[in-house]
């Protein structure tokens, strides 16, 4: 059983909808490869690990969350980036990529699927980029102790989070935006968040949380992400004759 990499690329971008962002990069195919698509492998960011993994399963196509391709266009090829490249070329190997469309998602984004997982009953966009909402408020109903909650994030990402306990006892409004959302304090603050979850902190986010009165659990860039890119393969899978494999290279960042 296969299916068509044209089809499956039109699916992603029937679900995601990447028209509607302005993104840091290009969002869908990056790489050519095969047409004939049996083994759709996924994991969080583009690199040669992956790759090689990917290309043991064998996969035809690499679905990421964070692509080989930043900016306005790749620029001259290094000898890291020449290396990336001779995997998927030697493999054949389809490499696409979809980044704040797979956050941004409503039922396959890393920041729904996160806030449903750390128990959720109702969310509403949050954390607009360039006009388009990428997070999400979480409403806990009901409301968590302050310490369950950052035993949740430990368990739903598997690592424990750094937190900056500065928020109320009990959490009813949650601000999330995974990865490297941390700027958003300020927006999580205006919304009336109790806790603001991302995924890196920055230096000045401390004095931010405990002058805002608000708790800031950074999860990590990577253990944030997971959820999304898992969602999109898995939805694929359903959708077309294909195997899906998540393949998690862990990144403490």
């Amino acid at each position: 059983m296969a299916a068509l990499l044209r089809d499956i690329l039109a699916e992603l971008d029937r679900v995601l909808e990447p028209g509607r962002f302005d993104d840091y990069g290009p969002n869908g195919l990056q790489v050519p490869g095969r047409e004939e698509v049996h083994t759709v492998a996924t994991g969080v960011s583009a690199h040669a690990e992956l790759f090689e993994l990917a290309a043991h399963a064998p996969a035809q196509l690499v679905l990421v969350h964070h692509g080989l391709f930043w900016g306005s266009g790749p620029g001259p090829i290094d000898a890291l980036l020449k290396r990336r490249l001779e995997i998927l070329f030697d493999a054949g190997m389809s490499l696409a990529a979809y980044h704040l469309p797979l956050d941004a998602h409503p039922q396959l984004g890393n920041n729904a699927l996160l806030a449903h997982a750390l128990g959720a009953a109702e969310l509403e966009p949050f954390a607009p980029h360039r006009h388009q909402p990428i997070g999400c408020i979480a409403r806990l109903e009901p409301s968590l102790p302050a310490r369950e909650l950052f035993a949740r994030v430990a368990r739903v990402t598997e690592r424990p989070p750094l937190v900056f306990d500065s928020g109320p006892a009990e959490v009813a409004r949650l601000a999330v935006v995974s990865g490297a959302g941390n700027h958003y304090i300020a927006h999580a603050l205006a919304a009336h968040a109790d806790a603001f979850l991302t995924g890196e902190p920055t230096e000045r986010v401390m004095a931010q949380a405990r002058e805002g009165a608000i708790h800031y659990i950074a999860a990590g860039h990577h253990a944030t992400e997971t959820f999304g890119i898992r969602a999109l393969g898995q939805h694929l899978a359903q959708r077309f004759p294909v195997r899906h494999l998540f393949l998690d290279v862990p990144n403490p960042v």
